[in-house]
């Protein structure tokens, strides 16, 4: 791919981060999901609220939305932005074989906050895996992705 189709990189092919300098503010939102599959045992230990760690869920929301806002510092290239919401939310499913999680982040900018909720997202379930792993060693994180992003021009 050549590289003035990269946003990303300058005319010489080195990483640069874009400038947005120009563009209007806008609403932004974007949505990210995720899976971390697990045991049923495991499960059903976090939802006893038995894992020594704590409270699971509330961990890894808590660090999901900690991760949407340090993302700038974290991804070389990502503007550092202040955003003004992220929520994350992790569910067992019927199947009882993983928990997915969900995370939202909004903000009014220039540039998007795909990054953010996709950080919120990966943290989430690196924070479960984290907490889990002393009784369960098969988790597997993945299918991380980005499900929708939008931008609606302020009046």
């Amino acid at each position: 791919m050549p590289s003035d189709s990269l946003s990303h990189i300058d005319p010489e092919g080195k990483a640069a981060m874009v400038d947005v300098s120009s563009k209007p503010l806008t609403l932004r939102e974007a949505i990210a999901e995720g899976i971390i599959f697990m045991q049923s045992g495991t499960l059903d230990a976090i939802e006893s609220n038995q894992m020594a760690k704590g409270n699971v869920f509330a961990t890894a929301r808590l660090a999901g939305i900690m991760g949407a806002k340090k993302t700038g510092e974290w991804i070389p290239l990502c503007h550092p932005l202040p955003i003004t919401h992220c929520e994350v939310d992790c569910q067992i499913p019927p199947s009882r074989d993983r928990i997915t999680i969900r995370a939202s982040a909004r903000i009014t900018a220039a540039t998007g906050v795909e990054m953010e909720a996709l950080t919120a997202v990966s943290v989430a379930a690196l924070t479960l895996y984290d907490m889990c792993k002393a009784v369960d060693k098969s988790m597997v994180i993945g299918d991380i992705k980005l499900v929708r992003k939008t931008k609606t021009a302020l009046v």
